[in-house]
């Protein structure tokens, strides 16, 4: 799509992207789906409205591998025969990035709490070089919890970073318990802005949104890094699945996989169903 179709039907890639990991998990027979729905939206947004060829996106939240396998996929850098290897012995595309030959997963992640310190390295190296390249970063909000987050995000506002930009997905839920109720709510635009990054927070299923936030922050060269709050719903998109603590992990049976399907189709491509 271009991204003019996209700006004209955001909904359309949003639900084809979503259909095609829904895919991906139901042959693979996977877990962490809750987890790449929540989050499409927030690399729609990135991934084809705003980087460039210079930048670099790093998907801290490597559990949503599939979403960041499907947007390089319609993206062209990964084949549709690779794309169906997922989860597969000999994969290229395992359950969490790895990288190999594609360079829009430049570094292995899954291991939280990593993916904001090797964006904010990158982006030291881009004021450095002076390429004026931006580093992206999307976390989890349970991320915020690992203590080399805020290494990090220390760094980046010492060295003025403000090539920098780091996205949280804001659904409220981690491995087992809400985020609020794990260790307390460290994903809050009070808490970034008093530490010192220039923080918005957006509705994290407008692209346009997301893409209109990024525009804005990259036009303010004032030597803050950049943090986008982005509320979302875990499992969005589906019924059954939305802020539900189990479709962190579950896989779905055929029912399931059939039910998400047909109400992706009616809620983003407009396509009645008679189930």
């Amino acid at each position: 799509m271009t991204i003019e179709e996209i700006v004209n039907d955001p909904g359309k890639i949003s639900g084809d992207l979503r259909l095609k990991i829904l895919g991906l998990y139901n042959k693979a027979n996977a877990g962490h789906i809750g987890c790449s729905l929540s989050c499409i939206d927030l690399m729609i947004a990135v991934l084809f409205l705003n980087k460039s060829k210079e930048d670099t996106f790093i998907l801290s939240k490597g559990h949503a591998a599939a979403a960041l396998y499907a947007c390089l996929n319609t993206l062209g850098e990964i084949s549709d025969a690779e794309l169906d290897t997922f989860y597969q012995d000999g994969t290229t595309l395992p359950a969490h990035p790895a990288p190999r030959q594609y360079t829009g997963i430049p570094f292995a992640t899954g291991s939280l709490g990593h993916g904001l310190p090797i964006a904010t390295g990158i982006a030291h190296a881009g004021k450095i070089s002076g390429d004026n390249s931006y580093s992206f970063a999307l976390l989890s909000d349970g991320e915020t919890n690992e203590g080399t987050t805020w290494e990090a995000a220390h760094y980046a506002i010492q060295n003025q970073l403000d090539n920098l930009i780091m996205i949280v997905d804001k659904n409220g839920l981690q491995g087992f318990d809400y985020t609020d109720k794990v260790l307390g709510e460290t994903a809050s635009v009070e808490k970034w802005k008093a530490i010192g990054f220039e923080t918005v927070e957006v509705d994290g299923h407008n692209i346009l949104a997301v893409s209109q936030a990024i525009q804005e922050l990259k036009s303010h060269k004032n030597g803050l890094p950049k943090a986008i709050i982005a509320q979302t719903v875990k499992g969005k998109g589906v019924s059954y699945m939305e802020n539900k603590l189990e479709w962190h992990y579950l896989p779905m049976n055929p029912e399931q996989y059939q039910q998400a399907t047909l109400e992706i189709k009616e809620r983003y491509l407009n396509e009645l169903t008679n189930a």
